[in-house]
C-alpha cells in the first residue's frame, strides 16, 4: 500500500524528519514489481536501513522501503558455506548470525549499521575487510525490464566505498538478495587498528571469531555514537587516496601523518586524522556538530536540519583543502 506525505524520521539514523512525498514496503520482488508499476515517470528512492542517507528536504516521488527477509544456506562443504540473505536483513543481525554458525569472515564487520542490501553497493569495509573479500553474487531486480539479474564480483566493480551500483548502475536496480562466501575455519584477522590491544585487555591470546567480534563491537562503541541516542550515518567521509608524493610533502610538515599502503602509487590517509588535526574533531553548533570522540562522525543532537550538516560538512571539505590541499569527499548518499 503506498502512503502519502509520510515522516521519515524513523527510517534515517541521522533522526531528519524530512517528508516522503509517497512511502510503501515491498517484501519481494513481485511486491516491488506491484509498486513500481503505480509509480510510472516519477521519481524513485530504494530505502535501506538509513544508515548512510542525509535528507536535506523533502522527498518527492516514491520512497519503497526494502524489507526482503530471510537467510538461508546455497552451498556446503567441510571448507566453506556459500550464504544468501535477503536484503532487508539487519547487517549487524546477520554478522551475528554467521559468527553463531562459526563461519568466518564478516567478524571484523560487525555492529556497521544498515542492511544488508547495502553492504555490496558501497562495498562496507572495517578492520581491514571489505565485503569484496568475501562476495560470492548479488541478485538484484531491473527497474527497466522487471528482470532478476545476478552480478558476480568483477560485474560489480567493487572500489574503496564504491560499485556499480553507485555509478553507472544507480538508480537502475534494486538489490533483493546478497551472497556471501564464509570459511569454516577460523580467518583471524586482527592486526588492523586496535583489535589486538583490545583482546589484549581482555586477556585473550588465541581468539575465536567471537571474540574478535566482540574486540570490534567494543571499539566502536568506544568512539562511535549509537545512533538510537545521536544521530548520526557513522563514517561521514571516505578515507582519501593520494599519490605517494603528496604523503611525502605532507610527512616533512607531520611526520605523525597516519598512511596506509594503497593501489600503486597510491597511499590512504585517515580522514579523521586530517579533520581532528584541523581543529574540527568536537565542535559543536547548538544541535549539530562532530562528535567528541570521532572526528569522522558527524551528528545530530536532536532538532537540527541535514541542510545545517551538510552545510557543516562543505565547511570542513573547503578548511582540509586549505590546510592539507586534500579533497575530502562525503561517503554518505545526500538527498
Amino acid at each position: 500500500m503506498i502512503e502519502k506525505n509520510i515522516p521519515l524520521q524513523a527510517f534515517n539514523t541521522f533522526g531528519f524528519n524530512e517528508i516522503a512525498e509517497e512511502f510503501a514496503r515491498f517484501n519481494s520482488s513481485e511486491e516491488l514489481t506491484e509498486l513500481l508499476q503505480h509509480n510510472k515517470n516519477k521519481p524513485l528512492f530504494i530505502l535501506g536501513g538509513g544508515s548512510n542517507i542525509l535528507l536535506t528536504k523533502k522527498v518527492e516521488g516514491l520512497v519503497l522501503k526494502n524489507d526482503i527477509k530471510g537467510i538461508k544456506i546455497i552451498e556446503e562443504n567441510d571448507d566453506f558455506v556459500i550464504v544468501e540473505s535477503g536484503a532487508g536483513e539487519i547487517w549487524h543481525n546477520f554478522v551475528l548470525h554467521c559468527i553463531k554458525q562459526n563461519w568466518s569472515g564478516i567478524e571484523n564487520l560487525s555492529l556497521i549499521p544498515g542492511s544488508v542490501g547495502a553492504s555490496p553497493m558501497q562495498n562496507i569495509g572495517a578492520y581491514g575487510v571489505e565485503i569484496k573479500d568475501v562476495f560470492a553474487y548479488l541478485l538484484a531486480y531491473n527497474i527497466a525490464s522487471e528482470e532478476i539479474e545476478k552480478f558476480d564480483a568483477e560485474q560489480c566493480k567493487f572500489g574503496y566505498r564504491e560499485s556499480i551500483f553507485k555509478q553507472s548502475l544507480k538508480g537502475k536496480y534494486v538489490i533483493c538478495h546478497v551472497a556471501f562466501k564464509l570459511s569454516k575455519q577460523a580467518i583471524k584477522n586482527t592486526t588492523y587498528g586496535a583489535i589486538e590491544d583490545e583482546l589484549n585487555k581482555l586477556g585473550i591470546t588465541d581468539p575465536s571469531i567471537q571474540d574478535i567480534s566482540k574486540a570490534v563491537i567494543a571499539i566502536r562503541q568506544s568512539k562511535l555514537p549509537d545512533p538510537a541516542l545521536i544521530g548520526n550515518a557513522g563514517s561521514f567521509f571516505k578515507n582519501p587516496i593520494v599519490p605517494e608524493t603528496i604523503v611525502d610533502t605532507l610527512k616533512e610538515i607531520y611526520p605523525d601523518i597516519p598512511n596506509y599502503p594503497s593501489a600503486t602509487g597510491m597511499k590512504k590517509l585517515a580522514a579523521g586524522w586530517l579533520i581532528e588535526k584541523a581543529g574540527w574533531k568536537g565542535k559543536s553548533y547548538g544541535n549539530y556538530g562532530v562528535h567528541k570522540n570521532q572526528a569522522l562522525v558527524l551528528v545530530n543532537y536532536g532538532g537540527s536540519t541535514g541542510k545545517e550538516v551538510f552545510d557543516l560538512s562543505s565547511e570542513i571539505i573547503r578548511d582540509i583543502k586549505t590546510k592539507f590541499n586534500i579533497e575530502l569527499e562525503r561517503e554518505v548518499n545526500i538527498m
